[in-house]
This record gives C-alpha cells, structure tokens and sequence, in this order.
C-alpha cells in the first residue's frame, strides 16, 4: 500500500485546511481509513476515521464539530476537512489504511504498520 498525505501548511488560529490522503496499492473500497496526528515529543494519536462504506465515520474528542473527514472512492482518496484549527492541532498527520473498526480505544500500533510521509500543520499566529 502507498499513501501520500498532502495539503498541510502554516495557517493562523482559527483558519481552516483540508487534508488529502491518496491510497494506492490496495481495494480501496474494502479498507477504513484513519487520520492520525503526532506533535513534536508525543505519541502518534488518533484524529478521525471512516469505514469502507463512507457511511460511518469515527472521531477523537478534540476533532468532534471542527474536523470532517469524507472520502472519494473514484479517486482512491480520503479528506481531512479542518476549521477552526487551534495551536495545539500543530504536529505531523498521517494517514492508515486497515480493517480495524471503530478505531476509537485503539492506539496506533493497533493498525497497519505502512504509513506515508505525512503532512505537517503548523497552527500559529
């Protein structure tokens, strides 16, 4: 499996990204994919998901009303939709393709060991 996460950047408090993670290598349709995020010092954690259907999707607190994530089967490709960004969303995001479902309770060397490279968010005035 490949994954290429993409669309980071610098944005002010309170402004908005949208993240790309394009998968190829896999049946696209038969994988959850699970948005992951680590800052400088700390453990790789859990952000979002959504199921292999797109019907169901799964967030950490800290996600739940500010972040969506969708995803676009023709295109093998899940969004992070982020608004309202904070200072302490800055870290590296990533993304996973696995069977696991829900990943909520679940740390992230309970999923695929395959990552990309991320995309870094630097949330700052």
């Amino acid at each position: 499996v490949q994954l290429v996460e993409s669309g980071g950047g610098l944005v002010e408090p309170g402004g908005s990204l949208r993240l790309s993670c394009a998968i190829s290598g896999i049946q696209f349709a038969t994988y959850a994919i699970t948005w992951f995020r680590q800052a400088p010092g700390k453990e790789r954690e859990f952000v979002a998901g959504i199921d292999w259907h797109g019907s169901r999707t799964d967030y950490a607190w800290f996600a739940k009303g500010r972040f969506t994530i969708s995803r676009d089967f023709p295109k093998n490709t899940v969004y992070l939709q982020m608004n309202g960004l904070k200072p302490e969303d800055t870290a590296v995001y990533y993304c996973n393709a696995d069977h696991r479902w829900p990943p909520t309770g679940h740390n992230s060397g309970d999923f695929s060991a395959q990552w990309g490279q991320g995309t870094q968010v630097v949330v700052s005035s």
